[in-house]
């Protein structure tokens, strides 16, 4: 039995020393030295004891003595998988030596005193150097790229060098198997055709796929960060299939990849020439006296500025609105705030705010490292340690497809969302030439948001309620960003809560609302039909005289990649 070893007071002031000073310099961020001494002080004498209990346990395991670990990995976390990380006293110590350094490290940030957003900022840093320096991630660390590479005569270290050349030569880390998938043939191959465009996008209607439909069609708007196919991927988890097995009459908007002949695209042309030139043709294809709407992340940030936008002019078009993690309230932006501050926004004003690009490889990258340690470091081990090509998967494919940003509409987007937060403000933002008031919107609307999203909070996209002035639906799915959104009926995986007290607060609401299994796509499409205007005959041909179908689903605009 392992007893806890005492420590001597000033050494645990030393180590509490020591430990501000590491902070101060590694983040740049000041803060109070002495603001709450006890947690500090809480936090080194149980770092030590957990010291002192490693080095007992070590050494008793290297006699052949099993003990207990002083720290175990969360039940999550992958990076320590191997036997030998627990077999092995040498890299057991590594592993335990390294997490009791990571817990400390939070629990600092945790007691020092400063204002949410720098406290964020320190947080979301100090998380970055603790997943950079797991000794996973170092070839004379990891034990399983040193068994690799004596087992295959060092092979693998020459095949990681080839894939980090490779790497190098397209500016980016792969992860996943590229070749495995293309655009049209086995992802984004539901029927359908293109029956608009213009220099913004394209506007894809899809076949029937039953013999009645809803009067009214639906247009869903996707991220222009992303491309749209994240919503038609393949079969078994296609958004757009389920939608159109549901008798509706699918339009899904397929953002241009921008080039320096859109570098001065602002953002009240994504709203004019984008989404409202949409719903327009949306609705003169159909001949129906209103449309139902879908808008994904920024996509629905966009939506709901043109639907502000078409409120003020007066003009009454959308029967509904489905908001999937978006926010609407951006005083919580999760850890993207972290990249965002008056001297960086500032900075893109200069460079590209008049015109230019803003490259999706550098936004990609910053949404990888918001999960540095499932989109980073395991391909590092993987690529370069191991010497292994990534897995083909179809969702990671479509994460690795970048798409670029004009330069106005990004920092515009950037100052009046993220620095600012003027959009949640009655009067305070102008597009298209109106003044726009989100409580103006009385369309009902379909609130999504997921538990562990960690580009949009929960909390954050719940905050829409109180600001749309129709009756909201507000439905929290299990999950993150992605596979809370993408998450089939048929596989029938995960819970969802619906139906909690919107008087209340996000949280309030979470303790009132009602778990419920399976997928939300189910719970949507029974609020979705009660907006569908009636049932029709499906339409036996896409587009109408005016706008005759040009070129079969996906198109060509998707399959541009980045530069």
């Amino acid at each position: 039995m392992t007893t806890q070893p005492n420590v001597s007071e000033g050494a645990v002031q030393a180590w509490s020393n020591t430990m501000l000073d590491f902070l101060k310099m590694f983040s740049g961020v000041a803060f109070v030295e002495d603001a709450l001494p006890s947690p500090q002080l809480d936090a080194s004498t149980q770092y030590l004891q957990q010291q002192l209990t490693l080095w007992a346990a070590t050494l008793t395991h290297s006699v052949g003595m099993d003990t207990p670990p002083a720290i175990s990995p969360e039940r999550h976390d992958r990076r320590f998988q191997a036997d030998d990380w627990s077999s092995n006293a040498w890299y057991s110590f590594l592993k335990q030596n390294y997490l009791i350094n990571a817990r400390l490290l939070e629990q600092y940030v945790e007691s020092v005193s400063l204002d949410d957003k720098e406290k964020q900022k320190l947080r979301f840093f100090t998380r970055q150097f603790i997943d950079a320096a797991s000794p996973a991630n170092y070839g004379v660390t990891n034990p399983e790229a040193l068994r690799t590479a004596l087992e295959s005569n060092c092979e693998s270290l020459w095949g990681g060098i080839a894939n980090l050349q490779e790497d190098f030569a397209r500016k980016s880390i792969s992860i996943t198997d590229e070749t495995a998938f293309e655009v049209g043939r086995n992802v984004a191959v539901s029927e359908g055709a293109v029956v608009f465009e213009n220099d913004l996008f394209q506007l894809i209607q899809y076949a029937p796929l039953t013999a009645q439909v809803a009067k009214r069609p639906l247009l869903i708007v996707p991220p222009c960060i992303n491309k749209f196919y994240i919503l038609d991927l393949q079969p078994e988890n296609s958004f757009v299939r389920f939608a159109v097995e549901q008798g509706q009459t699918v339009f899904i908007i397929s953002w241009r990849n921008p080039s320096a002949d859109l570098a001065s695209t602002t953002w009240d042309d994504y709203l004019e020439s984008g989404v409202m030139q949409a719903i327009d043709v949306t609705l003169a294809i159909t001949g129906a006296d209103k449309v139902n709407t879908v808008g994904w992340c920024v996509g629905g940030t966009l939506l709901s500025s043109a639907l502000a936008v078409t409120r003020a002019r007066n003009e009454d078009k959308v029967a509904s609105m489905t908001l999937l993690t978006t926010m609407l309230d951006f005083t919580d932006p999760g850890d993207l705030g972290v990249f965002i501050n008056e001297q960086i926004v500032s900075q893109r004003e200069l460079t590209i705010g008049r015109s230019g690009i803003y490259p999706g490889r550098e936004l990609g990258f910053t949404f990888q490292m918001l999960r540095a340690n499932d989109l980073i470091w395991p391909y590092v081990v993987n690529n370069y340690l191991k010497g292994k090509t990534p897995s083909a998967f179809d969702l990671l494919y479509w994460n690795a497809d970048s798409t670029n940003l004009p330069g106005p509409m990004y920092t515009w987007y950037l100052r009046n969302m993220y620095l600012e937060n003027n959009l949640r403000m009655p009067g305070k933002l102008s597009m298209c030439g109106v003044p726009v008031d989100l409580g103006r919107i009385d369309t009902p609307a379909y609130v999504l948001a997921t538990q562990d999203d960690h580009i949009v909070p929960w909390q954050s996209a719940w905050s829409s309620t109180q600001l749309l002035g129709g009756d909201v639906n507000f439905v929290l799915g299990a999950s993150g960003h992605i596979a809370g959104v993408i998450n089939p009926a048929t596989k029938n995986k995960r819970s969802y809560w619906a139906e909690g007290d919107l008087d209340s607060d996000a949280e309030g609401w979470l303790a009132s609302a009602e778990e419920m299994p399976g997928s939300w796509w189910n719970h949507w499409a029974v609020w979705l039909a009660s907006h569908a205007g009636g049932r029709v005959k499906a339409r036996a041909r896409l587009g109408n005289r005016t706008h005759e179908p040009f070129e079969p689903a996906p198109g060509r605009y998707v399959k541009v990649r980045a530069d």
